[in-house]
């Protein structure tokens, strides 16, 4: 008997750390993946205005620099996105 408690016991202190785990997982982790999943979508999908142009009509911006874009069928929302070339 003595040898089944310990092993309950063993059982309930795993499902609460693999419940904490997810908890921290879904409450802290998880939003921002999922919010750098939906930028990175935005961005593939947007609309970038270079105004900074040179007289060969390159954009002047610096290699790993940010935009300010508009998201394509919603001209009114701006997003930041990284700068492809």
């Amino acid at each position: 008997m003595k040898e089944a408690t310990g092993e309950l016991n063993v059982t309930v202190v795993v499902v609460i750390i693999v419940a904490l785990l997810a908890f921290f997982f879904f409450s802290f982790l998880w939003p921002r993946i999922h919010g750098g999943f939906r930028q990175s979508t935005n961005c593939d999908m947007a609309i970038c205005v270079c105004e900074d142009k040179d007289e060969q009509g390159r954009c002047q911006i610096p290699v790993g620099g940010y935009l300010q874009c508009h998201v394509r069928g919603n001209e009114n929302e701006v997003i930041t996105c990284p700068w492809k070339g």
